[in-house]
């Protein structure tokens, strides 16, 4: 189904280059030309069209930053990882990682170009959807409208958490009848809220082919976008009926896949546990298909093939949250509101020492999460061998660990890695942005702020429980666990009152969501973001010698939100577009 979902993608971005102005300056150019409309409201044109606003979802075009993975915008900034790579590749990222972002980063206006090239495509569809042929009944027109307002609202919801007061542009604004600007001064929360509104209720509960969305698709976006403006009782409806009724597109009811691991797994993609997520094949031509927003984060010469480049290294503060007591529970919970890490949880890493040094891995008892998350020395790398310090190309800069979710197997190269570019970076392996497991813990969260803490300690640990398989265990030949492995469900002691249920929940997020592209985000929405994160800055940059976070803080009022990019408030004026505070 993924192949014939992204057929005609190359075709398409072609045809849509003509209709859709989205580049530096989509809010004042008007269109230069467009195709004869009979073949654009065909049922082929008009799919055609929505499968492009789908491809856009890996932000290609633009940069390795651009997508809605959110590695950089919602992990390295959020704590879950390091720069890493050399201090002089890709600097561009530095800044986000010390929040000393300038308006002029050029990363901002790719990221604003991406989104909104997303919004535009959409936008195409569902501006032709009136004039479209005979033939296209009024059911797929239905269809069209509820996938088309899906997509253009996922868009606006990266949009609004990254820049906060965004321009809104819909499918009535005429660009050729003389509108060319619009300012930033409406909040976009409840165009956001109707689009995801209008998709759960006019999409149907499965879809023919994987990576369409379906009703519990925009249920879970709708729910999320409750939480993020803390309307708690709303998503609680909301979430009680997707975990009653919600089913995948090819109807699966939801649920957890059995072991951890298998989550990102490209040979287990589209699972009981995935609700949306982007549709990726490899050589299909060329790599436009393929993902290439994670090519960056492979180790460095671990032979791989991707050869590159060993950026986004999970921080020593993430691997240390995996430490657990001999009961199987975090060692200090109450990390996830700005306490800080001590020795009693801190892992034992390789930290200077070289490739050939001895080094025995940490015997202490963590959570199994943990090594499938973070690459660490002397633990199995997928079915790569044992991780080694050789694989990582400036440990002083970016720490001892790699990544390890989305990574692909030795075994799985030749079906998945892309041979079409430079680097084997680009796969096959479809990238998850709504699962299963986060629907839970977000469940979670509003079950906890309407006092219902046993129905929150019952839906976290389904996620534990799943953690705990011994199944799934990172193991070593012979099939021992390659570590000290104890992880339990929450006592009831955990969700005694609502700032213990609170924390606790918080912190199973950051665990079980690691490197996912949420953790900068949930702690903005939580309103804990300055003192967790400068908390964060105070212990990470005394790890790495090189000085990576030197200077870095984190500003209350300035950055829970990106400075729009000065490239867009330069095209449109500063009487149109108005800076967010603290920016110059």
């Amino acid at each position: 189904m993924k192949k014939s979902f992204m057929k005609g993608v190359s075709l398409l971005l072609t045809l849509t280059v003509i209709t859709i102005a989205c580049k530096d300056s989509f809010l004042n150019v008007a269109p230069t030309g467009q195709l004869v409309s009979t073949l654009l409201t065909t049922n082929n044109g008009l799919q055609g069209l929505l499968i492009s606003a789908y491809a856009q979802l890996n932000g290609r075009g633009y940069s390795q930053t651009a997508s809605p993975t959110n590695w950089v915008y919602g992990s390295i900034m959020g704590g879950d990882a390091n720069k890493g790579s050399d201090p002089s590749d890709f600097g561009a990222i530095t800044p986000f990682e010390t929040y000393l972002i300038s308006p002029a980063n050029a990363e901002l206006n790719f990221r604003w170009q991406a989104l909104y090239e997303g919004v535009s495509r959409a936008n195409s569809v569902l501006r032709l959807l009136p004039d479209a042929a005979p033939t296209v009944t009024d059911a797929l027109k239905q269809q069209l409208a509820g996938e088309s307002r899906f997509l253009r609202g996922l868009y606006y919801f990266d949009l609004k958490r990254t820049f906060n007061m965004v321009p809104y542009v819909d499918e009535t604004v005429d660009y050729g009848a003389g509108i060319t600007t619009i300012q930033n001064n409406v909040d976009v929360w409840p165009k956001i809220e109707a689009d995801f509104k209008y998709a759960y209720d006019n999409l149907p509960a499965t879809n023919s082919q994987a990576g369409r969305a379906n009703k519990w698709a925009a249920a879970a976006y709708l729910a999320r976008t409750y939480m993020y403006q803390k309307k708690y009782a709303e998503a609680k409806a909301l979430y009680d009926l997707i975990v009653a009724n919600g089913v995948t597109t090819n109807g699966k009811k939801f649920g957890l896949v059995p072991q951890y691991a298998q989550v990102f797994n490209s040979a287990n993609e589209n699972n009981e546990e995935t609700i949306f997520s982007t549709q990726n094949v490899a050589n299909a031509g060329s790599s436009d298909a393929a993902s290439g927003d994670l090519n960056l984060n492979y180790p460095y010469s671990a032979g791989i093939g991707a050869t590159c480049c060993d950026f986004f290294k999970p921080s020593f503060d993430l691997a240390n949250s995996f430490r657990t007591n001999a009961n199987g529970l975090p060692v200090d919970i109450a990390l996830a509101n700005g306490a800080y890490n001590s020795s009693d949880n801190e892992l034992k890493t390789d930290m200077g020492i070289l490739p050939d040094g001895a080094f025995t891995p940490d015997t202490r008892t963590i959570d199994p999460r943990l090594d499938h998350s973070v690459g660490r020395r002397g633990i199995p790398y997928l079915d790569y061998g044992p991780f080694s310090s050789a694989w990582t190309r400036n440990q002083s800069f970016g720490g001892p660990y790699s990544t390890k979710k989305y990574v692909f197997y030795l075994g799985q190269q030749a079906q998945v890695a892309d041979v079409s570019n430079w680097t084997k970076g680009w796969s096959a392996t479809n990238v998850v942005l709504m699962r299963y497991a986060d629907v839970l813990l977000m469940a979670a969260e509003a079950e906890v702020e309407v006092g219902s803490l046993q129905t929150a300690m019952n839906y976290v640990n389904q996620v534990r429980t799943r953690a705990a398989n011994p199944a799934g265990f990172v193991t070593v030949t012979g099939g021992a666990p390659a570590a000290n492995y104890v992880i339990s469900p929450y006592p009831a002691a955990s969700f005694a009152n609502k700032d213990i249920a609170r924390s606790t929940v918080r912190f199973e997020r950051k665990l079980e969501l690691s490197g996912e592209g949420h953790r900068f985000f949930d702690l903005v929405r939580w309103e804990v973001a300055a003192p967790t994160l400068n908390n964060f800055l105070s212990y990470e940059r005394v790890k790495l010698s090189s000085g990576a976070y030197s200077g870095a803080v984190f500003t209350a009022g300035k950055n829970e939100y990106l400075p729009l990019p000065q490239t867009q408030i330069d095209l449109q004026g500063r009487d149109v577009l108005k800076q967010n505070p603290g920016y110059n």
